[in-house]
């Protein structure tokens, strides 16, 4: 789960990590005189609350230096519908903004906590030169990107903070400040189950102060049980139907093509896109029943996939281990029954009680193609979903 700038700020802000004043956030322009007092003496920085990068390039980050000019620049902003290099070609709204008071940076650096996979434990990734993307960064200057490997049992020490400081030739009169600084972004980054927790930039300022302008913080979504104040909340980049399969146990992702994939297992969803766009097609959504679905699960899934309009074929690949490849093909049935299905189906079963299951769907009457392997359903569904036109009627029969 990504939050919002602001959020990440106010879990800083409770560790002792120190900010920009703010004003806060508002949803309307209307509330920005209040916003600018809770800030104080201007100039203010007005930023777009979106989970896309690039938002100064868009127009989402101004400066206003008067109340007016604040006012005029919140309408602006508030009405604005964001692309990025970042959104995908998608307009993103911009539905809250953070008023913040403008400070005069002497210098800025990159700090972040993520995960190294490779060596199974939490990184510091940090860098003297931040306030730039640190991909472009860690590509054209590899050697200006400064890492260390963190023991999650004990966190940050002091001297590897010190070590790390003086590497990015943190100012003398600053390095307590950052060793604290540092320390406490490692125990944000553990305490919240963060998969992420990045200060981009970290600056100091012509005052002397070392603050933190920018926050990213990444929860992962299996320890949300451990945050309610965040699993509440709900993800606000999830689609209509992404929360609508949440809710029902199902773990969907959609996609941008037409062909309609329902899988158990996440590595065999992903295995059965990759086929289908090897096979010359385009899956439209990832969806993961799991490895207990039952047939109100299938069913619901079938309908999910079925909203997205541009699906003009399904495809069933199912591995029956813990759930038998009977019980999956009555679920289809089932499914297929209650969903009316007005697009190609292709199903592919194998594992415990394959025959049986590749039976029951033969028996069963329902206007189906079977395959017998991954590579031969996905070619099925390619020549299946091409001979849909865009209304859904039937361009040729599709061989079995």
């Amino acid at each position: 789960m990504k939050l919002l700038e602001y959020e990440a700020k106010d879990l800083f802000r409770a560790r002792g990590i120190p900010t920009a004043p703010t004003g806060g956030v508002i949803k309307k322009a209307a509330q920005i005189n209040g916003a600018l007092k809770r800030a104080g003496r201007g100039p203010w920085v007005l930023k777009a609350q979106v989970l896309v990068g690039g938002r100064g390039k868009a127009g989402g980050v101004q400066i206003a230096k008067t109340p007016k000019e604040a006012r005029e620049k919140a309408k602006f902003i508030l009405g604005l519908k964001l692309v990025t290099h970042q959104s995908h070609g998608q307009a993103v709204p911009v539905k809250e903004l953070l008023i913040d008071r403008a400070v005069d940076i002497e210098r800025e650096m990159y700090v972040s906590v993520a995960m190294d996979r490779a060596k199974a434990c939490p990184i510091v990734i940090a860098s003297a030169e931040g306030g730039m993307e640190i991909e472009e960064l860690a590509k054209t200057r590899p050697e200006a990107i400064l890492k260390l490997p963190i023991d999650p049992g004990v966190g940050l020490l002091d001297y590897q903070a010190r070590s790390l400081a003086f590497k990015m030739k943190v100012p003398a009169p600053l390095l307590g400040t950052f060793v604290k600084f540092a320390k406490s972004l490692v125990k944000l980054y553990l305490d919240m189950d963060a998969s992420l927790v990045e200060v981009n930039p970290l600056v100091v300022t012509k005052k002397g102060e070392l603050l933190a302008l920018d926050g990213k913080v990444l929860i992962e979504d299996n320890a949300l049980y451990r945050h309610p104040e965040f699993a509440k909340r709900g993800d606000l980049e999830a689609s209509a139907l992404e929360k609508e399969a949440k809710k029902v146990g199902l773990n969907f992702i959609a996609l941008d093509g037409d062909i309609g994939c329902l899988v158990n297992g996440a590595g065999l969803a992903m295995a059965t896109m990759d086929s289908v766009k090897l096979a010359g097609g385009s899956p439209a959504n990832f969806l993961d029943v799991g490895g207990g679905a039952n047939a109100e699960q299938v069913t619901r899934a079938f309908q999910i996939i079925l909203k997205d309009a541009k699906v003009r074929a399904i495809l069933v690949n199912i591995f029956g281990g813990i759930m038998k490849c009977t019980t999956i093909a009555e679920g289809v049935l089932a499914a297929a029954k209650r969903v009316k299905l007005k697009v190609p189906l292709v199903v592919r079963l194998e594992g415990t009680k394959v025959e049986e299951g590749k039976e029951i769907l033969a028996k069963s009457g329902l206007a189906m193609i079977q395959a017998d392997s991954l590579w031969d359903a996905a070619q099925k569904a390619v020549r299946a979903a091409k001979s849909v036109d865009a209304n859904g009627a039937k361009r040729m029969a599709v061989a079995s």
